[in-house]
């Protein structure tokens, strides 16, 4: 298929702050003179912002990476995953229309859009919150048909159930995401045939579509403001890396080529056989239950599930500005309480519950 630009174009893209701050961070993740391998999480981010991958987001991209814009429009055009035209301002529908979805009615689904949103895939509905699309297997066979609307699947459908997804979104709703047909997640229709025993008192949504309610809006795109995800060796002690904006390279400019490294002089190297110091505990305030008897809710920080959650309740931890304020020392004490070590750093716990206290 061939996939072109579209003719339209804004006049400039640039990054928001916060944006600029994570692309920056990924950039971290590789080498040395290897940062165009930094280059699809960064047009994704892009897309993310304005909704579809704009030329001159690609460009800029590009100077970023010191890459010629020729090789940054090679992988936007390549990958379908990049949307080269603009999108619905509320949601960009994919209706998935392999073997399993349509033989199930993916084409009541695509009849639906056809209606409802735009004749033709890729276009956009006459009040521009609309664009729909038939994509090839998006893995949930078991569910078919489904589409993806903006973050999630929403599975089981219909094409009344499909029209009122839609009609419920252009009223500024967000519907739940999963099965639309009352099943929990992908167990026979007759009803669950294993683990039955799990079936009382669970909680009535699955863990993906409860995670979507939590969250609140599945179909925003990411913007910044969302808690990130840096990688750790792009922190340093005390925050994170900041990594300076390139200047942006003319737009002939060719690569630059991966620079070898050079070995450390011996004395630099460092002593494997020497243990790195270890961060003397120091126990937390706690306390013995939440404060006027509501705790917050722990699960929003990523890393954090039911069961780590009712843990870090035993031990005391129920509000966020509790985990914002650990300290190192804090840190360690309640590292060595948990069945996984290092997930309070690597998750970044207290990045994400300052960022959640400040909210509160």
């Amino acid at each position: 298929m061939l996939r072109r630009l579209h003719p339209e174009q804004p006049a400039s893209f640039a990054f928001t702050p916060d944006n600029l701050a994570w692309a920056q961070a990924q950039i971290t993740k590789y080498p040395e003179g290897r940062q165009a391998s930094a280059i699809i999480p960064l047009l994704w981010r892009a897309q993310e912002q304005e909704g579809w991958l704009t030329r001159p987001a690609i460009e800029y991209v590009a100077d970023m990476l010191g890459l010629a814009h020729i090789r940054a429009l090679e992988v936007a055009t390549f990958y379908f995953m990049f949307q080269l035209q603009p999108v619905g301002s509320v949601a960009h529908l994919q209706i998935c229309g392999t073997l399993s979805c349509m033989i199930c009615g993916a084409e009541d689904l695509i009849a639906v859009c056809r209606e409802k949103i735009a004749p033709k895939a890729h276009q956009l509905s006459a009040d521009g919150k609309f664009s729909w699309e038939e994509v090839e297997c998006l893995g949930a066979c078991a569910n078919a048909p489904m589409a993806q609307i903006g973050k999630d699947y929403y599975e089981d459908l219909t094409a009344e159930k499909l029209a009122w997804l839609i009609d419920e979104m252009a009223a500024g709703r967000v519907p739940t995401p999963g099965p639309q047909n009352g099943r929990y997640a992908a167990e026979p229709l007759g009803g669950p045939t294993s683990l039955t025993a799990h079936v009382d008192g669970r909680d009535p949504l699955n863990a993906s579509a409860r995670r979507a309610v939590d969250i609140g809006d599945t179909l925003k795109r990411i913007d910044g403001t969302e808690v990130p995800l840096l990688a750790p060796w792009g922190r340093q002690s005390g925050g994170d890396a900041v990594v300076a904006p390139p200047s942006p390279a003319p737009a002939n400019a060719r690569p630059t080529p991966a620079r070898a490294r050079k070995p450390a002089a011996p004395a630099q190297q460092a002593d494997k056989s020497v243990a790195p110091a270890a961060v003397a505990e120091a126990a937390p305030t706690r306390l013995s239950a939440p404060r006027d008897g509501v705790a917050d809710d722990l699960k929003k920080i990523t890393g954090i599930g039911p069961k780590l959650e009712a843990l870090l309740n035993e031990m005391g931890f129920w509000h966020f500005d509790q985990i914002a304020a650990w300290t190192q020392a804090e840190i360690a004490w309640v590292d060595a309480r948990l069945k996984f070590k290092g997930r309070i750093d690597r998750d970044d716990w207290i990045g994400q519950a300052k960022a959640r206290a400040g909210k509160a």
